[in-house]
């Protein structure tokens, strides 16, 4: 943790090299850049590895959070350091892939922000959030960031506006922030 009301707990890692975690520098300054507190709301960490970019939200302010992944060694990483918030009725850990779980949350919940970091050689961004979008999954002027190798360039994607893009070394975050459908 670097900031908020779990501030100072250290969190587990996920052993091997199938995960690639949110070093603490990108961690602190991707919070900086999205507001360092939060006023509630539902964060989504889709491809969470040990969940630590849910749990920083909830940690600043974030009502819940969902935190996805697909491997069994993440999944008990995270039921693990949700442990270590001593809340864990404010976290859901889904063991899926994104697609099953983004089919099975239609209709409810939607969420205020949503972390995206896929592994790098499966980036499928724009057609996860559109997908975010087209399930009604995100309420409007949700936030969606996307961590990805330096090599990805970004469409316009039709209701999302490409807010910010900052590059960490090897590691680039895209902040969208997802303007609701045009019928609205």
């Amino acid at each position: 943790m670097i900031s908020g009301e779990f501030g100072g707990r250290r969190l587990f890692a996920v052993p091997g090299n199938k995960t690639r975690p949110t070093t603490d520098k990108v961690k602190e300054s991707l919070f900086n850049i999205l507001g360092p507190y939060f006023d509630g709301g539902a964060v989504l960490d889709l491809f969470a590895g040990t969940g630590g970019l849910g749990i920083e939200a909830v940690s600043r302010g974030m009502d819940r959070a969902v935190l996805v992944d697909r491997q069994g060694a993440a999944i008990k990483v995270i039921t693990r350091n949700v442990a270590v918030t001593k809340v864990p009725d404010r976290f859901t850990i889904v063991h899926a892939a994104a697609a099953a779980y983004l089919q099975r949350a239609v209709g409810t919940i939607q969420f205020d922000l949503v972390f995206l970091d896929p592994p790098y050689a499966q980036q499928e961004i724009v057609k996860t959030i559109t997908t975010l979008a087209d399930d009604d999954l995100l309420r409007p002027g949700a936030r969606i960031v996307a961590e990805t190798d330096t090599k990805v360039a970004y469409p316009a994607v039709p209701r999302f506006q490409l807010q910010r893009q900052v590059t960490y070394g090897i590691t680039e975050l895209a902040i969208f922030r997802y303007e609701g459908d045009e019928d609205n």
